[in-house]
């Protein structure tokens, strides 16, 4: 295993570390690897990274530069034994391990360039990572980014007190420069476009690089980056699809992770590889790193609708049928306690935001949390987000503890994003004291699969309840479930809408309001199917009417009419 001795010149203090990993960061924030505070040391220095049996060193786009055996380096490096790296005011010496690969970089490499044989444009020739070409465009990009803030223009710039506009400004005059110092000398290709090669610069240094242009195109629905070069999105118009966007190296997909997760406080490194985040927009983003994610840095991000969707555009989607739509918006209105069941993708926050638009203004809403998804339209609302530990492991505040806070703030409806653990127990307690109308999600695949989740929730909680106690009050505070479920084709559909009756003996009986009936397949793949009422009328509707609320009886007559919804 090689290890690195590192110097620190102004105290003489000299330690050493072991490369126990494949991919080793150095910088002087704390989420790097090997920390180094100093001034002269960029938030993220350099890497030292192994590929094959070498290990190579890459500069991050410090400030101050990497330097090799007194040489900055332009390009990945590969490290002989006994390679000297400078970094500000700290040597770092690599020694490489008993049976370890020993590169010797020869002059090209020192100059910042690849071994590469002669060719008319002056490019090196494509290097090969993973085992796939990178092409020339890629390149270039790599290039001109491990120049640019190390130009003079930019080396004292502090970007966290400027806007993003001037920042942009800056940034972009000195890449503009690049380019054409890097055109002049023929390092550009007349095949790359230089006005794309500079926006692809300027997204990776300031924004969020090849995920720009995803996240703008409205027919992604979600994006998926499984590794630098392999990025799927699925689609409205065309379902899943490989996009030819992609990163210049995993070392870029982690800065751009840590660029949208700065804002929240959160840190993703190998000791807290994994990490929920969400963008500006709301967008929901899941992030896994090494050595969990041994392909690789993988991202996954479901947007955010730009526009905010209404009951109609449900209907409109064929999603529900109107009848259904006036019944839900009657339960939401009479304060009934909603769950929403689903699996994964099937859009629950979706119809959870629809369906909470229906709460009246004047009522106090408390959202609760892991990742803020939730935009109500009402203004009476207080919003709550749980909070991961920090890098001591401490300072978590769960989802549960932020339950057991709202009931002290006076609402008059809870919202919890999603259950997940013992936080359904205290959902159902406050359900049950007073706190009617309040509405979740959660994962199961139909209504009674729905409930035995919830039972293992609260079970979670660790109170160690009589079974048959959990069921009575399960049947008590939950009024009515909604299955949501993502079809074959893609499509999605609230296929359940079910009202919770009571106990029988030790079961919790349920009954079938509305239900989609699917018929078969198109030839294009789609389903067919429709929705329909069973004809059964939940037994709050009684009471209801009793308490002289006006209910159109009509909504629950089956009309055993076959409607194409595909």
């Amino acid at each position: 295993m090689p290890i690195l001795v590192i110097r620190d010149s102004r105290n003489g203090k000299v330690k050493e570390i072991s490369l126990n990993r494949s991919r080793f960061t150095i910088g002087k924030s704390d989420w790097n690897d090997l920390v180094l505070p100093r001034k002269t040391i960029s938030r993220e220095h350099c890497v030292i990274f192994r590929k094959g049996a070498s290990y190579l060193l890459r500069d991050l786009g410090s400030t101050a530069g990497t330097l090799l055996d007194n040489k900055r380096i332009e390009a990945d490096i590969p490290l002989g034994h006994n390679a000297r790296i400078s970094l500000g005011e700290f040597e770092i010496v690599f020694k490489a391990g008993p049976g370890e690969a020993a590169a010797r970089p020869d002059k090209k490499s020192q100059k910042g360039s690849a071994p590469e044989a002669a060719n008319p444009t002056g490019m090196p020739a494509p290097v090969m990572e993973d085992g796939e070409d990178v092409d020339p465009f890629l390149l270039v990009q790599r290039k001109i980014h491990g120049q640019l803030f190390s130009a003079r223009e930019l080396k004292n710039v502090d970007f966290d007190k400027i806007s993003d506009e001037e920042a942009r400004e800056k940034t972009e005059k000195v890449a503009i420069k690049l380019i054409r110092e890097f055109a002049g000398r023929g390092e550009i290709p007349k095949s790359i476009d230089k006005r794309a090669l500079l926006k692809a610069v300027l997204d990776e240094a300031l924004a969020l690089g090849p995920l720009e242009d995803l996240l703008a195109d409205d027919n992604i629905s979600e994006i998926m980056v499984n590794a630098w070069n392999r990025i799927f999105c699925e689609t409205r118009s065309d379902g899943m699809i490989l996009s030819d966007k992609k990163f210049t190296s995993d070392e870029q997909i982690i800065n751009v992770i840590r660029r949208i997760i700065a804002p929240l406080g959160r840190r993703i490194n190998e000791q807290t590889p994994l990490c929920d985040a969400r963008l500006k927009d709301g967008s929901r983003v899941n992030a896994i790193i090494p050595p969990l994610a041994v392909s690789g840095p993988a991202v996954t991000i479901r947007k955010f609708p730009k526009e905010r969707l209404g009951i109609e555009d449900l209907v409109n989607f064929k999603s529900m049928t109107w009848p259904m739509a006036k019944f839900l918006e009657l339960c939401v209105k009479e304060h009934l306690n909603v769950v929403i069941s689903g699996g994964t993708g099937s859009v629950k926050t979706t119809l959870l935001n629809v369906i909470s638009s229906f709460i009246p203004g004047k009522e106090r809403i408390v959202t609760v949390e892991d990742i803020s998804e939730l935009s109500l339209p009402q203004i009476h609302v207080v919003t709550l987000e749980a909070r991961a530990a920090n890098l001591e492991g401490k300072g978590a505040i769960h989802i549960r503890d932020l339950v057991k806070n709202c009931l002290r703030m006076r609402p008059d409806r809870i919202v919890i994003g999603e259950c997940r653990g013992g936080e359904a127990l205290d959902m159902l307690q406050a359900m049950n004291t007073g706190h009617d109308g309040s509405l979740t999600t959660l994962h199961s695949n139909n209504p009674r699969e729905c409930m035995a989740r919830l039972e293992t929730l609260v079970m979670m909680a660790g109170m160690d309840l009589p079974l048959k106690a959990i069921r009575d009050q399960m049947a008590s505070a939950v009024h009515l479930v909604i299955q949501q479920a993502r079809l074959a084709d893609g499509s999605r559909k609230v296929t359940h809408i079910t009202e919770v009756c009571g106990m029988e003996g030790e079961t919790i009986t349920l009954q079938d309001i509305f239900l989609h009936n699917q018929t078969g397949f198109d030839r294009k793949g789609k389903v067919l199917g429709y929705h329909d009422a069973t004809g059964a009328v939940p037994n709050f509707v009684q009471k209801m009417r009793r308490r002289g609320i006006k209910v159109d009886m009509s909504i629950f007559k089956p009309s055993h009419k076959e409607e194409n919804l595909g």
